[in-house]
């Protein structure tokens, strides 16, 4: 990333006032409207599309090709072929792909309590507000796990991993996901001032291929992977989501 953490509200890639230095700026954001752009073309039971007037209708000022400063509207860029360009037509094999569960093992045992620091792995048991769901509840409801975490941090985390887990990959079927933020804030004292943020991850699916869908306590375990000695994780929960 382009940028340096050791200017003023550390203007790097994460930085909005910063971020398009960078030339992969572009191609991620490209590469996420061509993402958003399948996602609205997918149909999974109670979709809808966005509807609210004050996000459709919100506006910005850019320059067109002619140099001449013109207002676009978010209802303006939801068309790719109103912008005259469309995506090439690829196969999406990653859609129904679901990582190999593997042979079944014991989850390894919780250790440990919140607030906790992510100088190592921290095991908790959490339990469910409801287990067995019926299919009809899981497509109402998305069940979410939050860890709850302040400044700087990357770190994975996985759902009644072994006790072997820790140095398990992201595909693995009991990874619930990853959590990887940028430094950038307001510079105090030459130091980064610090951050509280939330982490969700869906997990009904997860619980599926695991087989845990009747637990109604599971063990989740935050797995520090980078810069992750000053990070306090606050705690977990597990809710519902529409």
């Amino acid at each position: 990333m382009t940028g340096d953490p050791r200017q003023p509200n550390a203007r790097t890639w994460a930085s909005s006032s910063s971020a398009a230095r960078d030339p992969v700026f572009f191609a991620h954001h490209g590469n996420v409207d061509r993402m958003w752009h399948i996602r609205r073309g997918l149909l999974f039971p109670g979709d809808t599309d966005f509807t609210d007037p004050d996000w459709l209708d919100a506006s910005f000022f850019f320059y067109d090709e002619e140099a001449r400063l013109v207002r676009v509207r978010v209802r303006d860029t939801l068309d790719p072929s109103a912008l005259r360009f469309t995506y090439q037509d690829v196969g999406l094999p990653w859609l129904n792909a679901k990582p190999s569960t593997g042979a079944a093992s014991t989850p390894a045992p919780a250790a440990g309590a919140f607030p906790a620091t992510l100088d190592k792995t921290v095991r908790v048991a959490v339990t469910r507000p409801r287990a067995s769901r019926s299919r009809e509840e899981k497509e109402e409801e998305e069940e979410v796990e939050i860890p709850d975490h302040s400044t700087y941090v990357k770190f994975d985390v996985f759902v009644n991993a072994p006790e072997s887990g820790d140095g398990a990959a992201t595909c693995a079927a009991t990874c619930a996901g990853s959590v990887a933020l940028a430094p950038h804030g307001i510079h105090r004292e030459g130091q980064l001032s610090p951050r509280k943020t939330e982490a969700r991850f869906g997990i009904c699916d997860l619980l599926d291929d695991i087989g845990a869908d009747g637990d109604k306590t599971i063990v989740v375990s935050i797995v520090p992977r980078c810069g992750c000695d000053s990070v306090t994780v606050a705690g977990v929960s597990i809710g519902y989501a529409k």
